[in-house]
């Protein structure tokens, strides 16, 4: 489940940086909310 959410918000992240359009601060959000997800994940499996 959190793989999943992580992956969506990666490449929400990758999108919005691609297509220059952002939201102001909130891609900033959904990446360290993506790098958060990806760490707890790792650190689950440890």
């Amino acid at each position: 489940m959190l793989e999943t959410i992580a992956v969506i918000l990666l490449v929400l992240w990758l999108l919005g940086l691609v297509s220059g359009y952002t939201l102001g601060n909130a891609i900033y959000i959904l990446l360290v909310v993506a790098v958060v997800l990806f760490v707890i994940r790792l650190l689950r499996r440890a």
